[in-house]
C-alpha cells in the first residue's frame, strides 16, 4: 500500500493538473469569444456614430470624397422647392383670380343716319353685341370688390363681364378709375369671394422669383407664368388705341405677360400681389411691367375712405432734363424737370388757375428738388409726386430767369 501511494498521489496530482488545464482552456476560448463579440458590437456601434459624424462633417465628407453627388441631390432639392413654392402661390391665388370680358354694340356706331329719311339703315336698329377684347383682374375683398387696369375697363359704351375661377359669369361694373395711374376697380355682386392681399412694394428685390395669372390672349383664363423681377422704379410709355400713357415707378419682370393677362397680380412666393400686370415690351422678348402694389394700397384706400380714387395734382407740363439734353438746348441745368408748352394751343407749360400757376411757376422754369429731393434720371417728378397728398402743401427749389428760389405749392385733385 505505501509503495503504491506516491504513485496515487501522483496521479491525482497529474490529474488535477489536467483539470485545471482543461478549465483555463475554456475560461479561454469563453474569453476570446467575448472579446469578439464586444469588438463587434463596439465596431458596429462605432461605426454608426463616425457615420453620423461624418454626414454631419463637410470637411470630412470632402476628405473622403464622399460629395461627388452632391451638387445633383442639391439642385433636385431645389427644384422640387421652386416647383412646390409656384404651385402653392397658384393654389392660394387662383381662385381669386378673374377675367373681364369686354362686349359693345357695334351698331350704335350706326345710330346716326345722316341720309334720313331718304335712306333707312333698318340694320342699324337691332343689336350686334360682339366681345372685343378681354383682360385680368383679382378680388381685394370678399365682397366683389376687384382691382384691374384702367385701360381695360376705360370704354364708357362697352359691357364688362366678369368670370370667376369656378365659371361663373358676373355683370362688372366700374365704380373707380385712377386719375393719375394705370388702375380702375370693379364691383360685382358676390359674397364670400376668395381674395389677395396686398405686400409692401418696397421691400421687393430684384432677382426676386414672381408668378404672373392671368386671362391670357383672352383665350386661356388663369394662365400661370413665372420669372423674376428684372428691375424696379422703371419708367415707361405704355399705350395702344386708347392713347398713351407715362407710367412711374413701375416693376419689371421676364415672368411672361401676354394681351389679356393685364390687370392681373403679380405675385410673390407667399402668394401676395407685389404688383398689377399692365403692359409688355413688344421690342423685346419677356419685358413686362407691373403697376406696384403700394400704389394699388393707396388707390384702394382712397375708395374704401372716399368713394372715389384722388390723385394729387400740380398743374405743369414738363420734361426731365438729362445731360445730353442740357447740351443740345444749352441749358442752365443738367437735371430737373423743365416746364414746356406743347404743340397744342392748350398744352399750357402751366395751366392757368392750377396750383402752380397760383404759386408762380412760369414756363421754362426748372423745378430742381421737391422737398429736399434732387430731381434725376433716377428720381423724377412723377415719382415724388405720386407719394404726395391733396391738399398737402410742397417744397419746390425752382431755377426761374436766371435765380434758384423757393416755392411753395398746395396739391389740388387730378379730375
Amino acid at each position: 500500500m505505501l509503495k503504491n501511494m506516491p504513485e496515487l498521489k501522483e496521479i491525482k496530482t497529474e490529474s488535477l493538473t489536467q483539470g485545471l488545464y482543461d478549465h483555463t482552456k475554456t475560461a479561454g476560448v469563453k474569453s476570446v469569444v467575448l472579446i469578439i463579440i464586444l469588438a463587434l458590437v463596439f465596431g458596429i456601434v462605432g461605426g454608426v456614430f463616425g457615420g453620423i459624424y461624418v454626414l454631419k462633417n463637410p470637411f470630412l465628407q470632402k476628405y473622403l470624397g464622399l460629395t461627388q453627388n452632391e451638387p445633383e441631390a442639391v439642385n433636385q432639392s431645389i427644384i422640387l422647392s421652386e416647383e412646390s413654392a409656384v404651385i402653392g402661390v397658384v393654389n392660394k391665388a387662383s381662385p381669386a383670380v378673374v377675367s373681364i370680358i369686354i362686349t359693345k354694340d357695334l351698331n350704335r356706331l350706326l345710330q346716326f343716319n345722316p341720309f334720313f329719311p331718304f335712306f333707312d339703315l333698318p340694320e342699324a336698329n337691332q343689336p350686334n353685341v360682339q366681345r372685343v377684347g378681354a383682360g385680368s383682374g383679382f378680388f381685394v375683398s370678399a365682397d366683389g370688390l376687384i382691382l384691374t387696369n384702367k385701360h381695360v375697363v376705360s370704354d364708357s359704351a362697352a359691357s364688362y363681364t366678369v368670370i370667376t375661377n369656378d365659371g361663373k359669369e358676373h355683370e362688372g361694373k366700374v365704380v373707380a378709375a385712377d386719375p393719375g395711374n394705370d388702375l380702375a376697380i370693379m364691383k360685382i355682386e358676390i359674397t364670400g369671394a376668395k381674395f389677395l392681399e396686398l405686400s409692401d412694394s418696397s421691400l421687393i428685390q430684384i432677382g426676386q422669383q414672381v408668378v404672373a395669372i392671368g386671362n391670357s390672349l383672352g383665350q386661356y383664363q388663369n394662365t400661370v407664368t413665372t420669372g423674376v423681377v428684372s428691375g424696379i422704379g422703371r419708367s415707361i410709355t405704355a399705350g395702344g388705341a386708347g392713347g398713351f400713357e407715362s407710367l412711374e415707378g413701375v416693376i419689371q419682370t421676364d415672368a411672361a405677360i401676354n394681351p389679356g393677362n393685364s390687370g392681373g397680380p403679380l405675385l410673390n412666393t407667399a402668394g401676395q400681389v407685389v404688383g398689377i400686370n399692365t403692359a409688355v415690351d413688344l421690342n423685346g422678348q419677356a419685358v413686362g411691367f407691373a403697376i406696384p402694389s403700394n400704389d394699388a394700397q393707396k388707390a384702394l384706400d382712397s375708395f374704401r375712405k372716399l368713394g372715389k380714387i384722388i390723385r394729387p395734382f400740380i398743374g405743369v407740363r414738363y420734361i426731365m432734363i438729362t445731360k445730353a439734353l442740357a447740351e443740345t438746348e444749352a441749358l442752365p441745368k443738367d437735371f430737373g424737370a423743365l416746364l414746356v408748352r406743347g404743340d397744342s394751343a392748350v398744352d399750357f407749360a402751366v395751366i392757368p388757375g392750377s396750383p402752380a400757376d397760383k404759386a408762380g411757376l412760369l414756363e421754362n422754369d426748372i423745378i430742381l428738388e421737391i422737398d429736399g429731393v434732387k430731381l434725376d434720371k433716377n428720381v423724377t417728378f412723377a415719382g415724388q409726386l405720386k407719394n404726395k397728398d391733396v391738399g398737402e402743401t410742397i417744397a419746390l427749389r425752382v431755377y426761374s430767369k436766371g435765380k434758384e428760389k423757393a416755392v411753395r405749392v398746395v396739391l389740388g385733385e387730378a379730375k
